[in-house]
């Protein structure tokens, strides 16, 4: 019986960057008709291996073979001539143009030199059979859901018959519900025939999906292309960190029951569309804020540090209410900080040193008489919240966007902690973050909670949720349907908290 061939095989890739060794031999084979998963913590060479794969960097050394035919990728054109379709971690579609538009973006079909609509829409249409999609394929992207574009997404990926799929954090901004669509799809394609590469840090997605594991870890494969069924959870991570690795469990924290809650909203509405929410804060806390993607959880946070309008309802810090008109005021009157869920492009600037983005926060008082910061102070605090926190950097003067996403996040974190915050607003903390990093941020963030600080965590991440928080208040369409008292027993909290999510409002009798 012969052999198949791969459906895709790279061998012995070597990719070498100034002072990093970023592939080391690494060996990827991808079988028809399967789901092949690729592990690794951040910084073992995951994004590398995909840009070379979809034409972005070329290999030192090493080659590429698509159905057993050797292939050189000059550029990315180069990939999607060949049949490598990839949907990458940050959405790649333009919000204005039409689903149809964004579906055939790369192989827009034309006739007498000018675009076919009427094949383009029956192109997407197609495409959207694939995955089992129906809308209407003229619709402004922009007015599509966050699931339906990252579904978009892949058919635009599935566009002119691509028989491999590199799929990149495909779930990272979908609630359990919609990530549970995605997977179904990923199935039907590789019932199909499609060979899917998954590129994930949710390690039930992965069991719950792959066929095959490839782990690499500081750029060399570690385990290559073997059934996942053959391997538990703990030797799969044993793998990727290099030891064993147990989960974290905290131990029982008490809020400090006197004097008012640090933080608490009374029955407040806002211009985006808040009504009535309720919740409170106490210090030493952390109270968990669940929903669906536009439940309404981050533009409440946002209007807490009066980024957005509140049209009724009190803020109250300390018992005392507040009246809150920006992000600084929220910070130098009353100690409120705030890690943004989009850290590249509201939470740090990417192109200067860990020097200047720890010390951000707290200019104003590191300014000498003649409006020069001081920057031995801006040295010594970066180097305090580096070590304090962990963040892996040849140095303090290195550039933030040259580091991994979980030491970035790790970055964001420390500017608000340098600020003496007593209130501290995280949105979702560990979104891209490897299994190891993810775990030291939630030790961070607990011990942040004992030493008193008050915390509201907002997390698209249940597990997550059910490990770091005391209370979770649960909201929908930008109300809260009620409260869950965590017991962290996973099963009984989730159960919980998935009831209060798809809670529908029943009219009066």
């Amino acid at each position: 019986m012969t052999e198949r061939k791969p459906a895709l095989l790279a061998a012995g890739l070597v990719k070498r960057f100034p002072g990093v060794r970023a592939l080391d031999g690494a060996t990827l084979r991808m079988d028809p008709g399967s789901v092949h998963a690729l592990l690794g913590e951040n910084g073992a060479g995951k994004s590398t291996l995909i840009k070379i794969l979809t034409g972005v960097h070329r290999p030192d050394a090493g080659t590429l073979s698509l159905a057993g035919r050797q292939i050189t990728l000059h550029s990315p054109l180069d990939a999607v001539r060949a049949g490598i379709g990839v949907v990458h971690q940050e959405r790649n579609l333009v919000p204005e143009f039409s689903v149809a538009e964004n579906t055939t973006l790369h192989r827009t079909p034309t006739r007498r030199g000018l675009v076919d609509r009427d094949r383009m829409r029956e192109d997407a249409r197609r495409s959207l059979e694939l995955i089992g999609l129906d809308l209407d394929v003229d619709t402004p992207v922009k007015e599509l859901s966050v699931a339906q574009m990252q579904l978009v997404e892949i058919a635009k990926a599935l566009s002119g018959d691509n028989r491999v799929l590199l799929l990149d954090e495909p779930t990272s901004a979908l609630t359990l519900a919609e990530a549970d669509r995605l997977l179904e799809v990923v199935r039907r394609l590789r019932d199909q025939g499609t060979s899917i590469l998954l590129v994930s840090h949710k390690l039930e997605e992965v069991f719950a999906v792959a066929d095959t594991v490839t782990v690499l870890r500081d750029g060399a494969s570690v385990l290559e292309a073997a059934p996942l069924a053959a391997h538990s959870r703990d030797e799969v991570v044993g793998l990727m960190v290099g030891r064993s690795h147990q989960q974290v469990t905290f131990p029982p924290r008490t809020r400090d029951e006197e004097g008012p809650a640090a933080l608490e909203l009374d029955s407040v509405s806002t211009a985006s569309g808040h009504r009535d929410v309720s919740l409170d804060v106490g210090r030493g806390e952390i109270v968990g804020l669940y929903g669906l993607v536009g439940a309404g959880r981050t533009e409440l946070a946002k209007a807490v540090l009066g980024l957005d309008r509140i049209t009724d309802g009190r803020i109250l810090v300390a018992g005392q209410e507040a009246r809150i008109g920006n992000v600084g005021q929220a910070l130098n009157t009353h100690r409120i900080g705030y890690v943004p869920e989009n850290r590249k492009e509201e939470g740090l600037f990417l192109d200067q040193p860990l020097t200047m983005n720890i010390a951000a926060t707290v200019w104003p008082r590191i300014r000498r008489a003649l409006g020069y910061v001081a920057r031995r102070r801006e040295r010594s605090l970066a180097e305090e919240y580096t070590e304090r926190l962990g963040i892996r950097t040849s140095g303090t003067g290195q550039l933030v966007g040259q580091l991994s996403g979980g030491n970035q996040q790790k970055v964001s974190l420390a500017k608000w902690l340098a600020a003496d915050t007593e209130i501290l607003i995280i949105d979702e903390p560990t979104v891209g973050i490897d299994i190891r990093t993810k775990a030291a941020f939630h030790q961070v963030i607990w011990q942040l909670a004992a030493d008193g600080m008050a915390i509201l965590l907002i997390t698209s991440d249940l597990p997550e949720m059910v490990t770091l928080a005391d209370r979770i208040v649960v909201m929908r369409d930008f109300k809260v349907t009620g409260t869950v008292d965590n017991s962290h027993d996973y099963a009984e909290t989730s159960q919980a908290v998935i009831g209060l999510v798809h809670h529908v409002d029943r009219p009066a009798a």
